[in-house]
């Protein structure tokens, strides 16, 4: 390849980066700055394991929406209404339910987390929620993809810098405790039935829902609107690996500072109140770097859960608008005419109201942030096996070319992730007529 040819090869994949990038602003969130720290803080590095075999099993089904659309040049919704009747009204019935409640948990989290700043350290952590949500519904009406685009880049950019900073300071000062022998027999050990009421909702949204696989197929069509450059396979596949690449690194790293500041203190980090939650995430970092990073650290934090919030407020609706248009049989859902738009304005605007609703409600009967977020996250993996089924089906239907389908070492991935994710929603299913067992 010539100076030009690589120069031309660089330019064209500067364009297709976005999808990949906004994948990773949504996962890493409640999966990484809760589950994974919360993980490492009570079972070391006994779930790490774990956490990289979810991430496996995710990866050919999360994959499937960006391979499916830059091959066939349609969104995978459409897939999934031309592959079967009942795909289309599934996700849209699920959406309009997870949609909401994880809009609301996510909202949550960044006003618990807002409280860590002195201005707003006396305001309540809903009150900030909706007015998070608020802002992220002006930013997506007015600014559109392009603005999420940009927005998500540079707060997955500080985030991830940070992190890393984080985590190299941590570790050369030391863990609280002793965690080497962690890795095979953590005390209290995760494998009993009662810590599935944990597991699952850590596999939930690690490291997302697999219904996220809609969502870079959609947004694949509104990069090339804005770059003005449709993406190529291989293009648009390196953009997806680069952001479930940092996705993953970034799980690993939030579970070593779990691991390194509280395994063996007793602090508890999920089972603390709302405004102990965010006071334990952030003294993670400060912790790890000093007190004088709280400035850049609360900033940070803020960033992974804002990210995560505007880029879900501007997938689900995105997802359902879609759906619905092609339902109805009036359009694609690629956003290509005014009444698409429009109607994805109308669905956003639902969504926030919606949100709201569940906030206010989540308010008045005292739920807190374990049970609403876990809540989100449990319903996400019970889910999974289904959304896996179809994304792996549709891709590997007449409608794509056979040269692009998956090949055996990936379909045997498929099947296992397949295997994996209805066997645990089985045992979690069996085990809730005896009872869940209780995080401490």
């Amino acid at each position: 390849m010539g100076a030009s040819s690589t120069s031309q090869f660089i330019s064209s994949l500067k364009k297709s980066v976005g999808p990949g990038i906004l994948l990773a602003g949504a996962c890493i969130g409640g999966s990484h700055l809760m589950s994974s720290t919360t993980a490492g803080a009570r079972f070391g590095f006994a779930l790490i394991g774990l956490i990289l075999i979810t991430n496996l099993v995710k990866y050919p089904f999360l994959l499937a929406g960006t391979r499916f659309t830059s091959v066939t040049g349609i969104s995978l919704l459409e897939g999934f209404q031309s592959r079967n009747k009942l795909y289309l009204p599934i996700y849209l019935i699920v959406s309009l339910i997870t949609g909401t409640l994880t809009i609301a948990a996510v909202s949550f989290v960044s006003g618990l987390l807002l409280t860590n700043i002195s201005i707003f350290s006396q305001t309540p952590p809903m009150d900030l929620a909706i007015g998070i949500l608020a802002i992220s519904g002006l930013i997506l009406l007015v600014g559109k993809y392009k603005a999420l685009d940009y927005i998500s880049k540079i707060l997955v950019t500080l985030l991830t810098l940070l992190t890393f900073i984080a985590v190299v300071s941590i570790i050369l000062k030391g863990p609280v405790n002793d965690i080497n022998s962690t890795w095979l027999n953590s005390t209290p050990s995760p494998w009993s039935i009662e810590n599935l009421s944990f597991l699952i909702p850590l596999m939930g949204w690690m490291p997302g829902p697999v219904e996220l696989t809609v969502w870079p197929s959609l947004w694949l069509f509104s990069n090339s609107k804005r770059s003005n450059h449709i993406a190529t396979v291989k293009e648009a596949e390196f953009d997806f690996n680069l952001g479930y690449i940092i996705t993953v690194i970034t799980s690993l790293f939030f579970v070593i500072l779990g691991a390194y500041t509280m395994y063996g203190s007793g602090i508890s980090m999920i089972g603390a109140s709302g405004i102990q939650f965010a006071q334990n995430l952030i003294n993670l970092y400060t912790e790890s770097i000093g007190n004088w990073a709280k400035w850049i650290i609360v900033p940070a934090a803020f960033a992974a859960m804002f990210s995560t919030t505007i880029t879900c407020l501007d997938a689900y609706p995105r997802g359902v608008s879609a759906a619905i248009g092609l339902i109805q049989k009036k359009d694609k859902g690629q956003l290509s005419s005014i009444k698409e738009r429009r109607r994805l304005q109308l669905w956003m605007t639902i969504h926030i109201f919606t949100s709201l609703i569940a906030l206010l409600i989540a308010k008045a009967g005292g739920i807190g942030v374990k049970d609403f977020v876990f809540g989100a996250m449990t319903g996400s993996f019970l889910t999974a096996p289904l959304f896996a089924w179809m994304a792996m089906r549709t891709l590997n239907s007449t409608l794509v070319k056979p040269e692009y389908r998956y090949r055996k070492s990936m379909k045997y991935l498929s099947w296992f992730g397949i295997l994996f994710l209805c066997g645990f929603s089985i045992l979690f299913i069996a085990n809730s007529f005896i009872g869940l067992g209780k995080i401490n």
